[in-house]
């Protein structure tokens, strides 16, 4: 990735939804896969998120480079991951969404990954997540006030989550095979032994809460400080289409 090109992050809220697939073009757009995909989500609520994240790739990636929103296509990587089909200008992309929030990162040649959830976890999550983190990171949710161990607990695995999403492997890996390190005043950094060395300091990482209901992650390798380049899509009229739409 150009220092000179941002990592691109888009959010768009869950109400938003149905107004923002509407201006774009709706199911429409969507493969056949895709659409089969809508028609077995179980609720009305995980059909919207579904539909949104799949139209808010499209727009994100269009808007990085200017091609047509019809012309996506995509495939799945080895655990899952979506890919562009065929590759277009390197532009790589992830998606995340949890209710109420839908995010989208996107690059140009670099790895990425994004992860929202609800926040602050349970305590009941926090005590099973602690289970399966690295003993620093054990020891940095026992460490916290009590007040603090669940929204400790969602930070950092928002931050696991999206690591791993960038790798391409998901939750394939254990959580407990590498370490996020947080210092004050110092950017979070990761340890991972399983990466070739020297690569643990090439990636960055930005932690987000973009509401008071939800904590967000981008990973980002080759990033730099400031170089994430953040867009609400609270309010349709900052969407531009017209140059995108099909």
């Amino acid at each position: 990735m150009s220092r000179s090109d941002p990592t691109s992050l888009w959010l768009l809220p869950e109400p938003a939804v149905d107004g923002f697939a509407a201006a774009l073009g709706g199911t429409r757009l969507l493969a056949a896969e895709e659409r089969t995909r809508l028609e077995r989500r179980p609720t009305p609520a995980a059909r919207r998120r579904y539909l949104g994240a799949r139209l808010l790739c499209r727009y994100a990636l269009s808007v990085k480079t200017g091609r047509p929103v019809d012309q996506w296509r995509f495939r799945h990587g080895t655990h899952g991951r979506p890919e562009v089909e065929p590759d277009y200008e390197d532009v790589r992309f992830n998606l995340s969404h949890d209710d109420g929030l839908i995010a989208c990162v996107v690059t140009h040649g670099s790895r990425c990954g994004v992860d929202v959830t609800r926040t602050p976890s349970t305590a009941e999550l926090a005590f099973h997540l602690g289970r399966r983190l690295a003993p620093a990171e054990r020891a940095e949710l026992t460490e916290a006030a009590p007040g603090t161990r669940a929204a400790v607990a969602s930070e950092l695995w928002v931050l696991k989550e999206a690591y791993l999403k960038a790798l391409g492997t998901g939750l394939t890996r254990s959580l407990d095979g590498f370490t996020f390190v947080r210092r004050p005043g110092s950017p979070i950094a990761v340890r991972d032994p399983q990466q070739p060395a020297g690569a643990d300091a090439r990636w960055w990482f930005d932690l987000l809460h973009p509401g008071p209901s939800h904590v967000l992650a981008v990973a980002t390798e080759d990033g730099r400080p400031g170089g994430l380049r953040r867009t609400d899509l609270s309010d349709l009229s900052l969407c531009d289409l017209g140059h995108i739409r099909p």
